[in-house]
């Protein structure tokens, strides 16, 4: 039975090793065999006998880090001088912070920014709500709201234990789209309470962003949301990976010239997450898409959305494109995959079956939650929502960000580069223009959008 390699852990190792041709190469092989996977390597010092480095690695736990540490010092000429978390160092304090947008440098400033000057423009909004857009950051702020119970690939870990999930959020969107994101952390026992909770405070924002709530309570939070404010809405679980994972698909049928109408859909996993791109797929391609699931309620609710259903044995068996979001590391063997097979398996941090893996049993590509990451699309759905002043987050204007990341993978990749702020931009101008053209949004704020 093949199962996916677990890295929990990622170490910065500071190394220095003998200035000999060679010897960098014994040394990633050493780790390599010691089954870690090397991240950054940073050159730190070059002197006439020898070179240090950083390097980033990514192991199971401590006792595997200690096994590449004794793997290392095995090695003549190497020595680690040095291990560190970095991960924790980033982390320290937080990674979002407020600042003024404008300068308090002076009394006459400080006057103007605040009293006596605020004053008129507290008076011009109440005499035209409309010009909140212009004069606060209501127009470029959304709300990252959670209640901590299904905490990415962890769990109900807790309201404080998602903070850092939400701060990331925030900090991406500030930087791939220039949109304003602030965490929030809802403590409610009830649907009702959590719903309640968001629309006391949603006049804040522009916009609702939902995040790492379980299902199937946040099928129900969504739609009550939606039903209740008049700005959009965005599940991110579910419509931001929807996007990504269509963007994906239509990308890999393109590079192999096939229809993504015509293939046959597997969706392995159907949570709040897999219902969402099994719904998007089908209203996408106007195919059933095949769903499997170990919770017969789930798998209730698939049908009702005009699914078939089957086990995974029969979806690995019959289906050409198979998306796995069950949370279940290795749940996908590599002698069920198919030649030609397409396979999605995108439970982070870890995947139901190793890309590799997959592609060594013949299938035609395969990606794991690294490279089909929803942080492609929530930044310029985001960007695009708010940008068109639209008043929801329809599956048009979700299809929209899906094509835009289709037609920007390059060759051989399913995804574009995450950090090219040109790709955000780009999903940003198919969103806005979708939410005009489906009758939510203003075509009047698009020019911002280039």
């Amino acid at each position: 039975m093949t199962t996916s390699t677990q890295y929990g852990l990622i170490r910065t190792l500071r190394v220095r090793n003998a200035n000999v041709p060679g010897v960098l190469g014994t040394l990633a092989s050493a780790i390599g065999s010691a089954g870690a996977n090397i991240g950054n390597l940073a050159t730190v010092h070059i002197a006439q006998t020898h070179v240090v480095r950083d390097i980033d690695v990514q192991v199971r736990d401590l006792n595997h880090l200690e096994d590449v540490l004794h793997a290392i010092n095995d090695l003549p000429g190497v020595d680690v001088l040095e291990t560190r978390d970095e991960v924790l160092g980033m982390h320290r304090g937080g990674k979002i912070r407020t600042v003024s947008r404008q300068p308090v440098d002076s009394i006459a400033t400080l006057r103007k920014v605040y009293t006596p000057g605020v004053a008129e423009v507290c008076r011009v909004i109440a005499e035209r709500p409309e010009r909140k857009r212009l004069y606060t950051s209501i127009a470029n702020t959304i709300a990252i709201i959670t209640d901590g119970t299904a905490v990415l690939g962890l769990g109900n870990i807790g309201l404080a234990a998602s903070m850092p999930v939400m701060e990331g959020k925030s900090a991406l969107l500030s930087q791939l789209s220039g949109v304003s994101g602030v965490p929030i952390l809802v403590e409610a026992s009830t649907v009702e309470e959590f719903v309640d909770t968001v629309v006391r405070v949603a006049p804040t924002f522009g916009g609702i962003h939902l995040e790492d709530i379980a299902s199937p309570a946040c099928f129900e939070i969504v739609d009550r949301l939606r039903e209740r404010l008049p700005m959009p809405v965005m599940q991110d679980d579910q419509d931001g990976t929807a996007a990504v994972v269509l963007g994906a698909a239509a990308a890999v049928c393109s590079q192999l010239g096939r229809e993504l109408s015509g293939q046959r859909i597997g969706q392995v996993g159907l949570g709040a997450a897999g219902q969402a791109i099994a719904d998007l797929l089908m209203y996408t391609t106007g195919r059933p898409v095949v769903g499997a699931d170990v919770q017969e309620e789930r798998l209730d609710r698939h049908r009702s959305h005009g699914g078939e259903t089957a086990d995974l044995k029969e979806v690995m068996a019959s289906c050409d494109i198979v998306i796995a979001t069950t949370g279940v590391p290795g749940l996908i063997r590599k002698e069920q995959v198919r030649k030609g097979q397409v396979v999605l398996a995108l439970s982070n941090p870890d995947p139901e079956i190793d890309p590799l893996a997959a592609l060594e049993a013949g299938a035609a590509m395969a990606a794991d939650g690294r490279a089909v990451n929803n942080v492609l699309g929530y930044p310029g759905i985001w960007r695009g929502a708010l940008a068109a002043q639209a008043t929801g987050i329809s599956r048009a204007m979700l299809m929209a960000a899906g094509e835009a990341l289709a037609g920007l993978a390059p060759a051989g990749e399913l995804s574009p580069n995450p950090l090219d702020l040109e790709v955000h931009r780009e999903v940003a101008r198919f969103v806005g223009r979708a939410a005009v053209a489906s009758g939510i949004g203003s075509a009047s704020g698009l020019d911002e959008l280039g």
